[in-house]
Formats: structure tokens, sequence, C-alpha cells
């Protein structure tokens, strides 16, 4: 199973990308969607990797970062998305889009992206949903974060919970989820935004 590459990109087209290291050519999936956020024809580039194994096929999907690549494992976890649809929608929307609309229960956003309808939109913010009860269980630490503080008016509790919960969608545990949203959140701040801002602190404490 590959995490990632880096490489030189050699070829693109509409829907794929050639990455060169160590002199062998990767055919990738990578939408311009997601292509145009990697890079141009000749530089060197990180491209986080899925593979994808069948019977008559095995196919590499690419992206542009480690959340958008966690969003797409857990779109295909979905009843009914597939790698190519989950790949469409994560070319379509950013990672804390989807997360903000799976939170919000925006079907509007969703259902926006081509080839994909509102029932198909709806089961995924209600089957992502129960992933995200599941995962926080019934005594989850985010009850003794900065995220209860808000309920005290020290900030909107109910957005933050919502922030919370997009971040353990995307793969990072409760407690981490919720420090990065304390520790992001302003007073007016939407929910995207501040997911945005979340990620961006919960993933430099991981990967520093």
């Amino acid at each position: 199973m590959y995490a990632y590459i880096k490489g030189t990109v050699t070829d693109r087209n509409d829907q794929q990308i050639v990455i060169e290291n160590n002199g062998i050519g990767y055919l990738i999936n990578c939408p311009l969607g997601i292509s145009a956020q990697i890079g141009g024809l000749g530089e060197e580039v990180t491209v986080w990797l899925y593979q994808n194994v069948k019977e008559d096929d095995i196919s590499l999907y690419g992206f542009n970062s480690r959340d958008q690549k966690e969003m797409f494992l857990k779109l295909i976890t979905v009843s009914g998305v597939g790698p190519k649809v989950a790949h469409t929608i994560c070319a379509a929307l950013s990672a804390e889009q989807i997360a903000a609309a799976v939170m919000s229960g925006n079907v509007t956003l969703l259902s926006s992206v081509k080839g994909l309808g509102k029932k198909s939109a709806e089961k995924i913010i209600v089957e992502l949903k129960d992933k995200l009860k599941s995962s926080l269980g019934q005594t989850s630490a985010v009850s003794v974060t900065p995220v209860a503080l808000a309920s005290s008016g020290n900030g909107d509790a109910g957005i933050m919970q919502d922030a919370v919960g997009a971040l353990v969608v995307l793969g990072y545990k409760d407690q981490e989820a919720a420090e990065a949203v304390g520790a992001a959140y302003e007073d007016g701040i939407g929910l995207e935004d501040l997911i945005r801002k979340s990620l961006k602190i919960a993933s430099g404490k991981k990967f520093s």
C-alpha cells in the first residue's frame, strides 16, 4: 500500500497525472480539481496516494494533502460511494467544505457535485455522522476540553462541537481535535473557517 510519492510531474490531462520517481513513471488518477493544487509540469511535488485493487485493475488515486486523502477514505466507507465518486467529490470540494457539510447537514452543497444526487448526498451525511457518533462514544474526552468551556460563555459551543466532529471525521482523535478547535476559535468565525484553522493546528502538531 502506498502512502505518498515524491517526484516530478512529467505528464497530465484532465483526469490523470504522471509522476516520475527514480526513473519510473506512476500513472495516477487525479482530476484537474486536485492536480491543479499539486503542481505543474516539471515541478517536484508530493502526491498522497490510495491504491485501489480489483480483480481486473490496480489503480492509484492522487490527493493534494493528507486531509484530502483522509476525507476520501471516509467517503468510500459510505454504501454506494466508490473511489471514482469519492474522488470526484474531493476534486470539487475541499476537505473542510465536505466536513462542514456533513456536520451541518448541508445536502445542497454536496449534491452540487456533478454526478452526485440528493439521495447520495443525504446518505453521505447520515452515514458519516453515525460513524462520528461511534468514534466519539459515550465517554468522549471532548467533555473536558475547551469545547465544553464554550458553554459557559467563552465561545459558541455548537460551532465548536461541529468543528471537533469534522476533525474526527477526518481521522483525528477527539482530544487532539478539541484542543485544536479550542486554539483556533475566535468570536464570529464560521464553521468552515474554523475547521480550516483547526486542521492547520492539528496537522502541524501531528507531523512536527
